[in-house]
């Protein structure tokens, strides 16, 4: 049988937020609801995220940290530092962002597009999440990868507007995993981890000078010449998301997306998409512009 595409979903878990939060939880049934509704994937297209196995989990974390998640007795620190209150749904929705992640990393290898709608919890390091990341999917598939000698060589382009601290600590000094960042210099996290190449950008960046740095950074990809690409294709440089102080359009973002999804078609690189941050006000613009991915990696013929 013919590869397809195949794309999973994690809203069947959803968490226990206080209506104040400002995390906005809606927005991954509204993004699913989005691509079908506009047929941009068709329904035979989307799966139910399993959760991953604890084994899965230890790629990235401790076992002490996922016991802990899982039975909350984490510290309170630790939970604070997430910014979502413990609860057993907790666990669960994460485990379920690690297991997507495996799994559209899996069709990646046959169809080479795979695609997950969540992830990218770039900030949760071996021992404790923040930033709203509780385990690191892209970190732990990596590791997966690389161990059990799928591939040999993988970058992470990540363009979410808050630099990666978690994929470069727990991917640091492996000289196979090329980590590129491309993020709000003053932004969150406000102490970064070094990744391969950080690339730091003035709050206001637009457009044109966005797309220049991505530019710089793909050169440097493409000398690293990868056999497998994870993409955290972050919407939060969109000018009106509350959270990512960059200014660029829906074209803009389009125009990125096209960029590092050619590239890895040209190449025959595998590639997935983890989700990444959104924050816009209203959240249906971050919805909008997590779908442009999907329509960008449409129109070169995935």
């Amino acid at each position: 049988m013919k590869p397809a595409l195949k794309v999973f979903y994690s809203d069947h878990y959803t968490l226990p937020l206080p209506s104040e939060h400002r995390f906005p939880n809606d927005k991954y049934k509204l993004l699913k609801k989005y691509l079908l509704d506009n047929e941009i994937l068709k329904p035979s297209e989307l799966f139910p995220s399993p959760l991953a196995p604890v084994e899965l989990l230890e790629y990235a974390h401790s076992p002490e940290y996922i016991q802990a998640i899982k039975t909350g007795s984490v510290a309170k620190e630790i939970i604070q530092r997430i910014g979502f209150p413990w609860s057993e749904a907790l666990f669960h929705k994460a485990s379920s962002t690690v297991g997507g992640a495996f799994e559209a990393a899996q069709n990646a290898l046959t169809y080479g597009l795979g695609g997950n709608l969540a992830g990218g919890t770039h900030h949760a390091h071996f021992d404790r999440g923040e930033g709203y990341c509780i385990f690191n999917d892209i970190a732990a598939v990596t590791n997966y990868f690389l161990k059990n000698k799928i591939k040999n060589k993988i970058a992470i382009i990540d363009l979410d507007v808050h630099q990666g601290n978690g994929n470069s600590s727990i991917l640091s000094g492996q000289s196979n995993v090329f980590n590129l960042s491309l993020h709000g210099e003053k932004n969150y996290p406000f102490k970064k981890v070094p990744s391969t190449l950080d690339i730091g950008l003035p709050d206001g960046t637009g457009d044109e000078e966005y797309l220049k740095a991505l530019r710089f950074g793909l050169d440097a990809i493409r000398k690293f010449q990868p056999d497998y690409i994870f993409y955290q294709m972050g919407v939060d440089p969109l000018k009106e998301d509350a959270l990512g102080k960059l200014s660029l359009t829906f074209d803009g973002l389009m125009e990125r997306d096209f960029q590092v999804l050619s590239y890895a078609k040209e190449q025959q690189i595998p590639i997935s998409l983890a989700l990444g941050g959104g924050y816009a006000k209203p959240i249906e613009l971050t919805v909008q512009a997590y779908a442009n991915t999907y329509r960008v990696a449409r129109g070169l013929g995935w």
